[in-house]
């Protein structure tokens, strides 16, 4: 077998064993962690993507108490204003929230009701793809931050989108850039590569200059997967904070400490996972503690940012791919649902409601809230006030109004 043919089999294994997943863009030249700005002293705006994934109960996260027909609807889990964290005379937070309410009281917490899409799937994996594209019914392939990535950097550009995870969120999926995937920091090497693949990879970092192009290929993936792989060990390695994020700090934490020393990324995309939010059963006790989880997290990154100088810099959305249907199961819980809450927090964010609360009287064909505010609408908002870019009708094929909260 001549050289080209052990190149082009090599280069097969690589990919199919998924070396390009967490590699740098192929077409990019290696960005080493000493080429970025240094520890905490990047200057880009950065968004971070946290999903609530399973569905989260936004009529008890913010909880209308002066409405009458919630309490109609809910007769066993609607919550008592005196048990509520109080927002205004007409909402309250879940008592669970009080990393929420912190924010909120701060002034750096936006709230915009009524959030979804026309004609809404109650299926986990078909409502979260359309979430993921920004394209309901569409059965598109890339993911809104990925697209916008190509957007923000025609050019890719090494460690610019970051997903924390076990697998590759389709948000993050871009036809130009490569995202880093990770979940422990502490094995990011052995997550991403089997031993196989970690020897091929050495041998070919380590080869001499080819004029062969394949080859050429193949050393510049190798060696941006183990340069980010490295890049991400030593970002955690060297972090300490004094922070307090809460009992679950979710990923958060990681992403805190990529931008403490100065990782390039401009994009974040987390989640709290395993449909952590689906609340059939006995919803009270379990939401309440999930909200706790969230909010605490939240509160505690936003803190860290403060403590790092970047709070201007970095703001987070937070979503989840449905709420829960308005009137309550024989379970004590809540089914899927459709219109939701969306939250918008950072030291940009102007905090406040916005968008309208759904009818709790008017309800779609399926007894459920009618959506009042396009999500993608908020997409443009961040897109527009978190980043600063003007590219977000590109991202989302049409023209979304921008959202005064930034």
């Amino acid at each position: 077998m001549d050289s080209r043919s052990n190149t082009n089999t090599t280069r097969r294994q690589l990919l199919r064993g998924g070396l390009a997943s967490t590699a740098l863009a192929i077409s990019s030249p290696l960005r080493t962690w000493g080429d970025s700005a240094g520890p905490g002293t990047g200057t880009g705006d950065i968004l971070v993507v946290l999903e609530l994934s399973g569905g989260n109960d936004g009529l008890n996260t913010v909880v209308p108490f002066r409405n009458d027909a919630y309490y109609r609807a809910r007769p066993s889990i609607g919550l008592p204003q005196k048990e509520l964290l109080g927002l205004d005379d007409d909402y309250g937070f879940n008592p669970g929230a009080l990393g929420l309410k912190r924010l909120w009281d701060q002034g750096e917490l936006a709230i915009v009701h009524g959030c979804g899409y026309a004609d809404p799937s109650y299926s986990h994996f078909t409502s979260m793809g359309y979430w993921h594209t920004a394209a309901p019914n569409s059965g598109a392939t890339h993911g809104w931050l990925g697209r916008l990535a190509d957007e923000l950097q025609p050019e890719p550009e090494p460690n610019f989108l970051v997903n924390i995870a076990s697998t590759q969120s389709l948000a993050v999926t871009s036809s130009k850039h490569t995202p880093v995937v990770f979940d422990d920091p502490n094995r990011f090497q052995r997550a991403a590569f089997s031993h196989q693949q970690s020897t091929l990879a050495a041998q070919l970092i380590q080869s001499a200059s080819s004029s062969n192009s394949n080859q050429r290929f193949l050393r510049r993936v190798a060696k941006g997967a183990v340069a980010a792989s490295k890049d991400i060990q030593n970002a955690w390695a060297n972090y300490n904070s004094p922070i307090d994020y809460g009992i679950a700090s979710l990923d958060l934490p990681k992403v805190a400490a990529c931008i403490a020393h100065g990782f390039p990324a401009r994009l974040y995309y987390t989640s709290f996972r395993n449909n952590a939010f689906d609340t059939h059963v006995q919803q009270g006790p379990l939401h309440q503690r999930l909200l706790s989880y969230a909010g605490d997290a939240l509160h505690g990154f936003l803190a860290d940012m403060k403590r790092l100088g970047a709070h201007q810099r970095v703001t987070v959305l937070v979503f989840s791919e449905f709420g829960r249907r308005l009137a309550e199961n024989a379970n004590a819980g809540t089914d899927h649902g459709s219109a939701n809450l969306m939250f918008l927090a950072g030291g940009k964010v102007k905090g406040g409601h916005y968008g309208a609360q759904p009818s709790l009287t008017t309800l779609n064909a399926q007894d459920n809230l009618v959506h009042t505010t396009d999500f993608r609408q908020v997409y443009a908002t961040a897109i527009a006030g978190a980043l600063g870019s003007s590219r977000a009708e590109a991202v989302l094929g049409k023209h979304h109004s921008v959202l005064p909260i930034f």
